[in-house]
């Protein structure tokens, strides 16, 4: 060990910037997670980025390595006490998603903006009925089948224009605009696609 290296260890252990948390940190860190956890479900990246945004609020002067070994001392409870657990996260996305009529594509960048990766958030929405989901959509927004006015041409693009923006592709907004209510109930309660 170089005498720079230790001389430079020292500066920042005088300065309270240790490398290693605190009992009191690890204390901290454990009671937030087992809180945060306990509210609801996280995923990986979300207990590690509330915990680590939080450690810099509450500990004056806190290094970057405390914050990183807090950050990943708050996963590793999660996963040891079975709180934490990105598949499963995915799976109950995917279905609240679906049934508050979210295509399958926006469902999926949804799942990978919360830190979810790529290919458990593809597994996760491999089930998800975009045909069903576009419905739910249209029910909730009062669009094709459960429209309460005549459409013309400034509603029929409104309503096609929505469709897109939920990521639903134009065969199917197209399909939902066109259908009757009947058709659409049928296919909410499974008689038929």
């Amino acid at each position: 060990m170089h005498d720079s290296d230790k001389e430079g260890r020292d500066k920042n252990e005088e300065a309270g910037l240790s490398p290693i948390p605190t009992p009191r940190m690890l204390s901290w860190t454990r009671n937030s997670a087992a809180y945060r956890l306990g509210k609801q479900m996280h995923t990986e990246k979300q207990l590690s980025d509330a915990i680590a945004r939080k450690a810099r609020e509450k500990f004056e002067g806190i290094s970057e390595e405390q914050v990183t070994a807090l950050s990943a001392f708050a996963v590793a409870f999660g996963y040891d006490n079975n709180a934490l657990d990105d598949v499963a996260y995915a799976d109950v996305a995917t279905r609240s998603g679906q049934q508050s009529g979210r295509s399958r594509r926006a469902i999926s960048q949804r799942l990978v903006v919360k830190g979810i990766d790529r290919e458990t958030a593809t597994a996760a929405v491999a089930d998800v009925d975009d045909l069903k989901a576009a419905i739910i959509l249209a029910r909730k927004r009062a669009f094709g089948p459960f429209r309460k006015v005549a459409p013309d041409d400034k509603r029929k693009m409104k309503e096609l224009s929505a469709f897109a923006r939920g990521g639903f592709a134009f065969e199917t907004g197209r399909r939902v605009y066109d259908m009757t209510r009947d058709e659409a109930e049928e296919i909410l309660r499974g008689d038929r696609l």
